[in-house]
């Protein structure tokens, strides 16, 4: 029997490694053993490699979003007079647009958006209808943990609505319309009056302000002025009540171009641009879109669980957008594929709400 090794075999085994450069990270997770922090077990994420890496430079992506000032770039020669006083500069930060989809809402992530609001935190959001709605609704009756197994035809004889593993009470969106159908009634009279029509984001900031009610996200964008777009808004509870009302009081506009301006300009005039989208569809796709206004966002961070082979927009990865245009070449960005609700709490604990944890 030969004692000798395979050359051959021993060189597809034992084939050497290239020296990596110094720069190179080591993989490292948390050390139990050691007293560690809340914030300090967020700061191992990006060195435990595979989406906790992800997750950790997202964090890293919106600190940066979050620090950033003009007074940190130099004044060009081009600069209008609005920004050269030092003062000016320092006050302008980077504006982030937060972007997701309704089911969030109806989830406990509602009060992680609403904080974000509420302390100003974001420059504007776009949503879908039912992210819209599901707000207002959540004031008016609560919803409930359930089962992603529970019988559909069940639930239906029952008046019970599934999101996922939450139930919605049907009699939450009876009360709905109770507090939605005279509104619609004020806002055409307003209409008729003013000859003003409506936006989107002019009848949500309305909605926000006469739901006077502090559980409300967008109570808190109406009180801080942060507009709210949301290019379908008939598409859910909202449309089937406005469709209902078109019967018996016709007249009322909602304007979509009025919007698209306001949205596309806030991107423009922005001096640097962030995008924290959760989940795809509209949301994703609007923000990017008007991103691409002012030649591509300067920071982005995407968590769904979208994939990109069926070539859908919502699974695309940052690198696509820039194809287009909506994310600059050199912008740092991330897409973290993970359920929202899974890490989405984590992120705003190390970036906006670190400085008020214990």
């Amino acid at each position: 029997m030969d004692s000798q090794i395979p050359a051959d075999a021993a060189a597809a085994v034992l084939k050497r490694s290239e020296p990596l450069p110094e720069t190179v990270i080591s993989v490292q997770g948390p050390d139990f053993g050691k007293p560690l922090s809340f914030q300090g077990l967020l700061g191992t994420y990006e060195r435990i490699g595979f989406q906790a890496t992800s997750l950790g430079k997202a964090i890293e992506i919106v600190n940066r979003m979050r620090k950033w000032r003009l007074s940190d770039e130099p004044v060009l020669p081009d600069e209008s007079d609005d920004y050269t006083d030092p003062q000016v500069r320092a006050q302008t930060r980077c504006n982030i647009f937060l972007g997701y989809t309704s089911n969030l809402i109806s989830s406990g992530l509602r009060e992680i958006i609403l904080y974000l609001v509420k302390h100003k935190h974001v420059s504007a959001i776009v949503t879908t209808a039912g992210g819209i709605e599901e707000d207002f609704i959540k004031c008016l009756g609560k919803t409930y943990l359930a089962d992603f197994n529970m019988d559909g035809a069940d639930l239906r004889k029952r008046g019970l609505n599934r999101v996922g593993n939450l139930v919605i009470p049907n009699d939450n969106y009876c009360k709905f319309e109770d507090w939605f159908i005279p509104m619609l009634d004020i806002m055409l009279e307003e209409q008729n009056a003013s000859g003003q029509v409506w936006t989107p984001s002019t009848f949500i900031r309305r909605l926000g302000k006469e739901i006077n009610n502090e559980e409300s996200v967008y109570y808190w964008a109406y009180k801080n002025d942060i507009p709210v777009f949301c290019p379908a808004l008939t598409d859910g509870s909202i449309g089937d009540m406005i469709y209902f009302h078109s019967f018996r009081s016709p007249g009322l506009i909602v304007d979509i171009v009025g919007d698209i301006r306001a949205l596309n300009e806030l991107s423009r005039k922005s001096k640097k641009a962030g995008m924290i989208i959760l989940g795809g569809g509209v949301c994703k796709h609007q923000i990017a879109n008007a991103m691409l206004i002012r030649n591509g966002a300067d920071y982005s961070v995407f968590i769904n669980t979208g994939q990109e082979f069926d070539g859908s927009d919502s699974g695309a990865r940052p690198d696509e957008a820039v194809s287009w245009g909506k994310i600059r070449a050199n912008a740092e960005s991330i897409k973290v594929f993970a359920d929202a609700t899974l890490v989405f709490p984590l992120l705003v604990a190390a970036t906006f709400a670190q400085n008020s944890q214990p």
